[in-house]
């Protein structure tokens, strides 16, 4: 059985490390009755997933990837987590001027990958 390719493996772990990110970040602002301390420490037993993904996603995307575009790749799917996330858990809308601000951040990305 053939390896995965370094982009899919790396892609694939940032998209993991971000769900964990989302939630520890985020997670707690639908529990704003919960004490500031505990939703602290619950959000970094989340993070430490988030970074036990993050890490070697980084090491092996650096194989192939720059460093500037690991940081784009996981700017752009941040956002895209951060989207669903939004809408799906925190049940908050995106709205048209969030939709186009994300639009201008991939637009960056297209920036950082084109070979000029």
């Amino acid at each position: 059985m053939p390896a995965l390719p370094v982009p899919v493996i790396t892609i694939g772990l940032l998209v993991a490390s971000n769900i964990f990110m989302t939630f520890a970040w985020y997670g707690h602002l639908k529990f704003k009755g919960a004490p500031l301390v505990t939703v602290i420490f619950i959000s970094w037993g989340i993070a430490l997933f988030e970074y036990m993904l993050m890490v070697p996603a980084n090491r092996i995307g650096h194989t192939h990837f720059s460093a500037a575009e690991l940081k784009t790749i996981q700017e752009v799917i941040t956002l895209l987590v951060f989207g669903v996330f939004s809408v799906f858990f925190l049940k908050e809308p995106l709205t048209w001027n969030h939709i186009l601000g994300f639009s201008f951040i991939a637009l960056g990305a297209f920036f950082i990958f084109h070979k000029w």
